[in-house]
């Protein structure tokens, strides 16, 4: 459900100029969803929204598109209790996981937006995560092994 709003907001604010989190709750109404002011306020917060000014200057809900974003708190918590072992082949890297973590642990990967990430696959205990060359494979394991330390 959670991740279903999530996705219907992001929707909304890429159509919709949205300057009030009661604006938000009204579309998401319209759209079938009743939430609270609290539960949006939350979204809002998971999902990193900013308040941009528009041409008319009104400030309008977007997406941070700030570069390599720290990684939270609770994703880093995630990723650090999830993660069994990290190799790196050629570009690529596998991250072996708890039973059923690779998706927060990927999530976390993700979060980071590290430019030579190309992209990112979860499984229920595995991630494959492919880079632009070994090079860079080598260094992001590095990185990755220093958050578990």
């Amino acid at each position: 459900m959670k991740n279903r709003r999530q996705m219907m907001i992001q929707s909304i604010i890429d159509r919709t100029q949205i300057e009030t989190q009661e604006e938000l709750a009204n579309e998401l109404r319209k759209r079938g969803l009743t939430v609270t002011q609290a539960t949006i306020s939350r979204d809002i917060n998971e999902l990193r929204l900013v308040k941009i000014a528009g041409e008319d200057g009104r400030h309008y809900y977007a997406p941070s598109r700030q570069p390599s974003q720290p990684i939270g708190d609770r994703l880093l918590r995630i990723f650090v209790d999830s993660v069994l072992s990290i190799s790196a082949a050629g570009n690529l890297i596998v991250i072996k996981t708890t039973s059923g973590a690779a998706n927060g642990a990927a999530e976390a990967v993700d979060t980071l937006e590290w430019p030579e990430i190309l992209g990112t696959i979860a499984g229920d205990n595995t991630i494959l995560i492919v880079l632009t060359d070994s090079k860079a494979a080598l260094d992001t394991v590095a990185k990755f092994e220093e958050f578990l330390k």
